[in-house]
């Protein structure tokens, strides 16, 4: 649900992140390094000025490179392998909370289907 589909969009709200209904996200192509991952999502709320951003993402088993946002996530089901250039290798999971900073260039080693909640900054 996102908060044009609430009733109340101000309103506090719960939902089942491993039963929440996903739509199709592109995939920039360029993105892929090996296998045919594809993405969902679903934004749960975002703020009026678009700074601040909600939601499920998914994405299933493959290799992708992409430029992260200032974000906090937690894994809810599958795991990955998450390389940051420069930086050390993410091994996450169920249960995994996982802080990427803006601008780090990660590729991402999806071995199982992978749900995440995530908050993003802008």
């Amino acid at each position: 649900m996102s908060t044009s589909d609430h009733p109340a969009a101000c309103a506090s709200f719960s939902v089942s992140v491993a039963d929440v209904e996903l739509e199709a996200d592109d995939l920039d192509p360029e993105q892929i390094v090996s296998g045919e991952p594809v993405v969902t999502g679903k934004v749960l709320w975002e703020s009026a000025d678009g700074k601040q951003v909600r939601g499920i993402w998914q994405i299933t088993p493959g290799v992708v490179t992409d430029v992260e946002a200032n974000e906090l996530f937690v894994v809810v089901s599958g795991r990955a392998t998450v390389e940051v250039e420069g930086g050390g290798t993410l091994e996450v999971g169920p249960g995994s909370a996982c802080v990427l900073r803006e601008g780090d260039r990660t590729t991402w080693t999806v071995h199982e289907t992978l749900r995440k909640a995530y908050h993003i900054s802008y």
